[in-house]
């Protein structure tokens, strides 16, 4: 019995039918058609039940739609379905999976109803194989399911070998990890084939900042399930990437990556790509089924691209090869004194061991560890230490020729052991909370965090890099510190309910560790906030890297401090105003009417035109202001406590009007006005909250004389570190602020 079934949306009163070139099917004769049914819970799934018993050749067909007014719309021109013809007695029913009307597949798919045992062989001293992987090497889309897979299996039993597949419909590298233990070590295998793709990764749906993510997740997970093979005492081989009908030019770079990094692992790999791939990504004509698989056609190529004399192999010749891959310690490298190096070659990790009373520094200066760890041949990269304590390096980096760059303290008793970067990129180790194919944010637990940096410069996790912003919601919110540097600049990391709300800094070819610490509530968080008179202050925070999105007075001049005071108390209404609004020419400057100190310097752009049509500036001050009133607001709302910094000249009695006009708004809130500029204290002596510095600091001369704009720099540095400020308690104003944070 075969049952063909397809997917056909219709309207009311439409049918679906069989036509086709045997008397089963109404040799080709509509009005003998076969109609095939659906139901309500299977619909718009159609079927029909054929006995093709007595059929000896492949029959031809096609699907017809029946109009309730007589009509009768054909499939499709061009070529005819067709479906295989089995040996009676068939063991199951054959379901014919046709796909969707009006699509005719080059090669049908079929499998059968209910499981078919499969006979187990009696040889004894031949090897058994077994297939771990997804839907592919199942065997989907191929006719009976004798796919690739079963191919290589049917071959192999003329070797005496006995083929076990135990792959899993829809799995990846995580779930694969996961029932690796239950599903793979009891067949107490000689051979694993591992045999997963990276479209089921979801390689091909991903937006493209997490394509770098997925493909690293892939590739460690690969090297994870490689690990579990060998302490199972089996040889690992890897099936090869293949192509995907969803896969643009981008997908292939990375498919190619990931296909040539597969053959340095030194494990056999399986070349499918090579026999597969349309010079993009995508299948070859005439090969696949679906855009994730192949058809039979396409199985076959895979089976036939399989070198078989990775199976002429007996038992006792694989004992020789297993036994050097068990996760065994050799030492590479001792002293006298109590030093010593040990490596694992299954896992590649390197054990640093200190027995002796005093410290070590390990570093590229010390020729001896250097040639035995070249020797050693561990792959470059970033190492990391699962153990380290405070005193400790969290990492070491190994260059291409095998030798450290990392220079490190190791304390008496220390007992160390690095692994390799991907040792922590695999599922059960850590979520992937962001990759880019440089930087690598790992979630170890939900009090620990893991930062690599594989590239050869800085990189700076602030708020304003959405994306990585966006990613650390995936950690419980509060105050996460590096606990072997808790004291270091930008190695504190707040994450609050919209994620990241500080700055890191990783350095190149480093890693961080990153602990939870304490709530948010637990920390008083300084906002600085910017009050003119120019963009000095601004250009101070950016080279102390405190500086965030722009606030109100950031890029304005403000030369009449009465004019600050009045904007804040009537919440900026009006700042940016086109009735207030005047642009001067010769100056090119935008100029306040309504604030005279208040004018413009950088709104007009290259391709306006504000002597003639003023309207596309001032839409653009609108957006840009109305953000930055809103952080200002937000800011003053959220902070824990706030520092206000004016520079330029100023007089006593308007800054005692801005302090009235500041308590006023912050409503009780902690907050101290910070005045920098050239003229003496004395006049601001005693005023409540109010600290000033006799320092001018010109945003002219900063731009002009790099040299300066550090003096300078250094000069808040000390102001700020003076009054408690730093980067592990400032408060930093996300891009888009939430509107609704009481």
């Amino acid at each position: 019995m075969y049952r063909f079934q397809i997917s056909a949306l219709t309207q009311p009163g439409e049918a679906i039918a069989l036509v086709g070139s045997i008397p089963q099917m109404g040799s080709w004769d509509v009005n003998r058609c076969v109609r095939l049914q659906t139901r309500r819970d299977r619909y718009p799934v159609w079927s029909v039940d054929l006995d093709l018993t007595g059929i000896e050749s492949p029959p031809e067909y096609k699907y017809i739609r029946l109009r309730p007014d007589g009509g009768v719309e054909w499939e499709a021109w061009g070529s005819n379905r067709w479906v295989p013809i089995e040996p009676e007695p068939l063991p199951s029913p054959v379901i014919v999976e046709d796909g969707a009307i009006g699509t005719i597949p080059s090669y049908p798919y079929g499998y059968y109803a209910n499981p078919v045992a499969q006979p187990v062989p009696q040889h004894q001293d031949g090897l058994k194989i077994v297939v771990i992987g997804s839907s592919v090497a199942l065997g989907c889309s191929a006719w009976l399911l004798h796919g690739w897979a079963w191919h290589l299996g049917q071959t192999l039993q003329r070797f005496g070998h006995h083929l076990v597949n135990v792959s899993e419909i829809g799995t990846n590298v995580s779930t694969t990890i996961a029932r690796f233990s239950q599903v793979v070590a009891p067949e107490d295998p000689d051979i694993v084939i591992i045999a997963l793709s990276l479209g089921n990764e979801g390689l091909a749906s991903s937006a493209p900042l997490h394509q770098r993510a997925i493909q690293r997740r892939f590739e460690n997970g690969l090297q994870q399930l490689i690990k579990m093979t060998r302490e199972l005492g089996a040889i690992p081989m890897l099936g090869g990437v293949y192509p995907n009908g969803g896969y643009t030019l981008e997908h292939y770079r990375l498919l190619q990556e990931t296909h040539q990094r597969m053959q340095t692992w030194g494990v056999p790999v399986l070349d499918w790509l090579s026999v597969l791939d349309d010079g993009q990504g995508r299948w070859k004509p005439g090969i696949w089924i679906d855009p994730a698989h192949p058809n039979t056609i396409g199985h076959r190529l895979m089976a036939e691209a399989i070198d078989l004399s990775l199976f002429h192999r007996s038992k006792a010749d694989l004992a020789t090869i297993v036994h050097p891959h068990l996760p065994t310690e050799s030492p590479i490298y001792q002293d006298s004194s109590g030093f010593h190096l040990f490596t694992r070659h299954a896992e590649n990790s390197l054990r640093v061991i200190n027995t002796s009373s005093y410290s070590y520094t390990l570093s590229p200066q010390w020729q001896n560890v250097q040639t035995a760890l070249q020797a050693a041949r561990l792959p470059a990269g970033i190492y990391i230490a699962e153990n380290s304590t405070s005193g400790t390096s969290p990492f070491l980096f190994i260059q291409d020729d095998g030798a450290i760059e990392t220079t490190m303290a190791v304390p008496p008793s220390a007992d160390l052991r690095f692994y390799p970067a991907f040792h922590f990129f695999v599922p059960h180790r850590s979520d992937v909370v962001f990759y880019d194919g440089h930087l690598g944010i790992l979630k170890v637990s939900d009090s620990r965090l893991y930062v690599i940096n594989e590239s050869d410069h800085d990189y700076n996790l602030h708020p304003m890099w959405k994306e990585v912003r966006a990613a650390l919601r995936a950690m419980p919110s509060g105050v996460y510190r590096d606990p072997l540097h808790p004291d270091a600049p930008f190695r504190t990391l707040m994450i609050g309910n919209e994620g990241l709300e500080s700055r890191v800094k990783v350095a190149p070819r480093s890693a961080m560790v990153l602990d939870y610490q304490c709530s948010l509530a637990e920390v008083s968080r300084v906002a600085i906030i910017p009050l003119g008179d120019r963009c000095a202050v601004r250009m101070l925070l950016y080279k102390l890297e405190y500086d965030g999105p722009a606030f109100p007075f950031d890029l304005t001049r403000t030369t009449n401090l009465a004019d600050v005071a009045d904007m804040i108390q009537s919440g900026f209404e009006d700042m940016w105003n086109p009735a207030f609004l005047h642009y001067n020419h010769d100056a090119r400057r935008i100029y306040h009417t309504k604030w005279s100190g208040l004018s413009f310097a950088h709104e007009a752009e290259e391709s306006d035109d504000p002597v003639n049509d003023m309207s596309p500036v001032y839409e653009r001050m609108r957006v840009r202001y109305t953000a930055r009133s809103e952080r200002f607001w937000y800011t003053l709302r959220a902070c824990d406590k706030a520092l206000f910094v004016r520079t330029g000249l100023c007089d006593r009695n308007s800054v005692v009007d801005l302090v009235h006009k500041l308590e006023a708004k912050c409503e009780g809130k902690p907050f101290r006005l910070l005045l920098i500029s050239p003229q003496s204290s004395d006049e601001f002596a005693d005023l409540a909250n109010v600290l000033h510095y006799n320092l001018e600091f010109n945003p002219d001369r900063m731009y002009d004389d790099l040299g300066h704009w550090l003096y300078c720099t250094e000069l808040m540095r000390g102001i700020l570190d003076s009054l408690g400020v730093s980067s592990q308690n400032l408060f930093w104003c996300p891009p888009n602020p939430p509107k609704d944070v009481a």
